[in-house]
């Protein structure tokens, strides 16, 4: 196989797009299937939803790979969540593609998830096409949505495709560039037929292939030469500007039909071979261990292996693991290094994914996109060829946002209970356990209440484990808002010799935290050899474990800055032990005297309803401290945007449903942290002060 005839992609949107049904028609003309499931309504469900739960649902809830055949080129393809829970599906299928369809459907256009998608293309620099959806639903309009794409996600949008017909009456498209009428015939639309542009849409076609040759002459002189001269311009000129400027990600190429109908699938199949980019045109990036600096990974086949676990998947015959080969060849039967673990481990079995099926392989070249079976590791490790020692850069996980207290309803499901958290943790790095040490309560974290109501429904199917499931718990944060002084001493004299530790400094507020999941800074401004160097990573040790449970709510800490300026030590009783004691003390001093508040998840609501319930559904979000960010309407429907605290969105789509007779749809995802009112802040206060006098201070655990 040639790497120039390879693309891995991924199919990503908002939840109802379309992604799934998008898919599977893919795999049904890429002759992958032969015969078309639907997401909804009997039979086996779509051939991506393999899951129980994703076929009674509708919803896709893991991503899920296969490899197909379009045109002398091998198709990678994996499809992704829509649903903002199971977003790290979505950010580690990213991570490992190299490039991706954003679906859009044609009636709602630009929605939340489809926003968060797009930073995530962003953040791994992911080239992409558009494909707007369902243009056979009443008030499909491709045309507003490309416009939606530009102006509230800032991409330079390229109109490849003119529509024929709308809505019910949609037939198929005019390709831009050839001007060529394109239908879809046949029982399943796999009858593909061009043909003249029917006279009425002549002055339009023509009009948007202006548009668009003038959009893409940006990328490219010669064209603007052409186009400035009235002269015809070449269509391998324009197609190889398209994908220059694709894999530049310069502008979004945007195509349409209706997977659901069987209309326009095929010309999307074109698309992705022509514009997205193979292997060969990206570039990545791995960390070389022993030198400790950045190395480029070329996709070569003779190099010594380089590749990335991105996904794990626990099953009866031992540990699946997706893995995309960067560089090099992964080979069964040979022992590859894990820099994480620090040791080699044999890979015994290769399988290429269909989904939930497999076929066994013997070797996967550079490019390739397979799973090894059997093999431990955790999700985001490398693997190596023996005598070198690189890591593959990490991918972006977001920090859970609700927690829920779990228990066995019976002894005997204590050991259940136990595989599968274990599993589930393994397999999903923002599904968090933890055992509160005062209760001695197991908790749960995710990114949402579907989340974790998916993940407590497997216990009870897979692992036929019943459980008990406490009241959600929202996981506040804990942050300064001034800077205060700190001048702390240590001093414990017993027999023998003590321990001494004295810092002097400040404790600020951090304004430029690296990243989402690092916002601290810890500086070091002794002079003179006040402190000796090798007390330092104590004074740091001591700031950074104060960090987990703040002082004030007992709730992590988040945008801080720790500035040592100065201090004593003594010859004899001074340890890297005492200085971390020390700081811990310091911390909390300063910390309670910088006017701290607690900070609660705010969420992005977007909620969908017939126009006869607006009203209502706005005045729900506003009693739940939501505030309203607009509204848009769509056809019959209106669309609310609101933010609202995660704590009082517990229950929501059971009362939604209830006010709206069944008929309006939600979706929320994440979107800042923010400060409490001061009413809640002293309850929250109130209640950690009572638990401390119950259970003694938490701060020497």
């Amino acid at each position: 196989m040639k790497l120039e005839s390879l693309r891995n992609i991924g199919i990503s949107a908002h939840i109802d797009s379309g992604k799934t049904t998008l898919s599977e028609r893919i795999l049904f003309y890429g002759g992958k299937i032969h015969k078309i499931e639907e997401v909804r309504g009997g039979g086996d469900g779509a051939t991506m939803d393999h899951m129980e739960l994703e076929k009674e649902r509708g919803i896709t809830i893991t991503s899920a790979a296969t490899t197909l055949f379009w045109k002398d080129h091998t198709i990678n393809l994996i499809d992704t969540p829509g649903h903002v829970d199971f977003t790290v599906e979505v950010e580690r299928s990213l991570r490992v593609l190299d490039g991706a369809v954003l679906v859009l459907c044609g009636v709602a256009g630009v929605q939340s998830q489809s926003i968060t998608v797009d930073r995530q293309m962003k953040r791994y620099n992911v080239p992409c096409l558009a494909f707007v959806n369902k243009l056979d639903r009443s008030g499909a309009n491709p045309l507003r949505v490309a416009n939606a794409l530009r102006d509230k996600l800032q991409h330079n949008t390229v109109i490849m495709q003119y529509p024929i017909g709308a809505e019910a009456d949609y037939e198929g498209h005019i390709d831009l560039i050839t001007r060529e009428a394109t239908y879809f015939d046949g029982l399943k639309g796999e009858t593909v037929r061009t043909g003249p542009v029917p006279d009425h849409l002549k002055d339009e076609v023509e009009k948007y292939r202006a548009m668009m040759l003038d959009s893409i002459s940006m990328y490219n002189d010669e064209m603007t030469e052409l186009l400035l001269d009235e002269k015809d311009i070449p269509l391998d000129l324009i197609h190889e500007t398209i994908k220059k400027a694709v894999h530049a990600r310069q502008i979004t190429p945007v195509y349409m039909g209706t997977a659901f109908k069987n209309k326009g699938v095929q010309s999307l199949l074109d698309a992705v071979i022509k514009y997205l980019p193979s292997p060969m045109d990206r570039q990545y990036w791995g960390n070389d261990n022993e030198k400790n600096e950045k190395v480029e990974i070329f996709p070569d086949a003779k190099k010594p292996l380089c590749a990335m676990a991105f996904k794990i998947a626990d099953e009866n015959f031992g540990q699946l693991t997706y893995t995309r080969v960067y560089q090099g060849t992964l080979k069964k039967g040979e022992t590859y290094y894990n820099p994480r673990m620090g040791k080699s481990q044999r890979v015994g079995r290769l399988v290429r994914m269909h989904s939930n099926d497999r076929e066994d392989v013997d070797i996967a070249y550079a490019g390739d996109i397979i799973a090894m079976v059997g093999v431990e590791c955790a999700s985001g490790d490398t693997y190596c060829s023996e005598g070198i020692n690189v890591t593959m850069e990490k991918m972006f996980v977001p920090e859970p946002v609700i927690e829920l207290a779990i228990k066995p309803a019976k002894q005997e499901d204590l050991v259940k209970l136990s595989k599968a958290l274990n599993r589930f943790m393994k397999e999903d790095p923002t599904f968090r356990v933890s055992v509160d040490k005062e209760s001695n309560e197991t908790r749960i974290a995710g990114m949402g209440e579907l989340h974790l109501e998916i993940y407590v429904e497997r216990m009870k199917r897979e692992y036929k484990a019943n459980v008990i499931v406490g009241q959600p718990k929202v996981n506040y944060r804990e942050a300064p808002t001034l800077s205060a002084k700190f001048d702390y001493k240590h001093k414990k004299q017993t027999g023998g010799s003590g321990q001494y530790g004295h810092v002097v400094g400040e404790l600020s507020v951090n304004t430029t935290p690296k990243s989402d999941d690092d916002s601290h800074e810890f500086v070091n401004g002794t002079v003179g050899g006040s402190i000796p160097k090798e007390y330092i990573p104590g004074v740091e040790k001591g700031y950074r474990e104060s960090l987990a449970r703040g002082p004030l709510g007992g709730f992590k800490v988040i945008n801080t800055k720790f500035e040592l300026k100065d201090g004593t030590f003594h010859a004899v009783d001074s340890s890297e032990m005492a200085f971390k004691v020390a700081a811990r003390m310091a911390f909390k001093q300063a910390f309670l005297e910088s006017k701290p508040v607690i900070l609660e998840p705010i969420m992005r609501v977007e909620a969908e309803t017939p126009m006869e319930f607006q009203g209502p559904v706005q005045g729900d979000l506003s009693s739940r401290r939501g505030m309203l960010l607009g509204s848009d309407v769509r056809d019959a429907y209106a669309v609310i945007i609101a933010e609202v605290p995660l704590s009082e969105m517990f229950g929501y789509s059971t009362d939604l449903r209830s006010k709206t007779q069944g008929k309006a749809t939600f979706s929320m995802e994440f979107a800042a942290y923010r400060p409490v009112p001061s009413s809640i802040q002293e309850q929250l206060v109130k209640k950690f002060r009572e638990e401390q006098a119950k259970g003694g201070s938490k701060d020497d655990d």
